[in-house]
């Protein structure tokens, strides 16, 4: 669904706000002459509007006053600083990315608006980020629907309660960073066995990359994958039981904990 007519107004222009921005101009969703980013570091606003083509402001009151979506990318711990001198737009669609900020924050400091909550991840720059969205209770089908179309331009999208937002910040979330340095540590034990570094960075992530695609096109278990990879007394079983005894998965499973109780943290700030 094309969204050109629709002004957006961004409060934020850092990475994750770049990353959205990029990949709404290349689908077409926003028109550069539509985009009002608020950003408060000078070199930081000529950066995005030579780049992007889009409108910069220093005033977060022009971003809500001239939008219709306003997206909200400021880090958390500030929001009641950005907010608390803005005058809500009531006919602007308020979609949140701050991790751990509920959604009853958010409806207190825009009261009578739509409030969609979003996680999304990095790898939304490539157009493969995965977001899931919760709705407030102002929001209705056709504020939801916009969400998912602004979302559905930088990766796949998911609709879950707010109960569950704590936890998907925490898993993919924060995930690009365990992959990144599950990543890392392949080409390091690539490196360590003899590779040259490029040769192993490009295995590792080639081979992360394609055993992704491969669970997520057929649908097989992970499990079932593992189990295809091991043959008795091979190479791999070898290597499964070195990271079985080095507590790989437990490592993996507390540190989306630690990240969702971070998250809920946040929340409460």
């Amino acid at each position: 669904m094309k969204s050109n007519s629709i002004c957006l107004g961004i409060i934020g222009g850092g990475v994750m706000a770049e990353a959205i921005l990029s990949r709404l101009l290349v689908k077409q969703v926003f028109a550069a002459d539509t985009v009002l980013v608020s950003e408060p570091k000078a070199e930081r606003r000529d950066f995005l509007a030579q780049k992007y083509q889009v409108r910069v402001t220093a005033d977060n009151q022009d971003a809500v006053s001239s939008a219709q979506v306003l997206l909200l990318a400021v880090k958390p711990e500030i929001l009641n600083l950005v907010v608390a001198d803005l005058t809500p737009n009531p006919e602007s669609t308020v979609i949140s990315i701050l991790a751990g900020v509920t959604i009853a924050r958010l409806e207190k400091a825009f009261p009578q608006q739509p409030v969609i909550r979003v996680m999304p991840n990095t790898p939304a720059t490539v157009g493969a980020g995965m977001t899931a969205i919760a709705p407030g209770s102002q929001a209705k089908a056709e504020h939801i629907e916009r969400a998912k179309s602004i979302f559905s331009a930088v990766g796949e999208v998911v609709e879950v309660t707010e109960s569950a937002m704590d936890a998907v910040t925490g898993l993919s979330g924060s995930g690009p960073a365990f992959v990144a340095l599950a990543i890392e540590a392949l080409a390091d034990g690539g490196v360590a066995s003899g590779l040259p570094r490029a040769i192993a960075l490009q295995l590792a992530t080639q081979t992360v990359l394609g055993t992704a695609t491969l669970v997520k096109e057929t649908g097989m278990h992970p499990g079932v994958l593992k189990d295809r990879v091991t043959s008795p007394g091979g190479t791999t079983i070898a290597g499964v039981a070195k990271l079985e005894s080095a507590g790989f998965r437990s490592a993996l499973i507390e540190a989306v904990k630690t990240a969702t109780a971070r998250s809920k943290e946040l929340g409460s700030m």
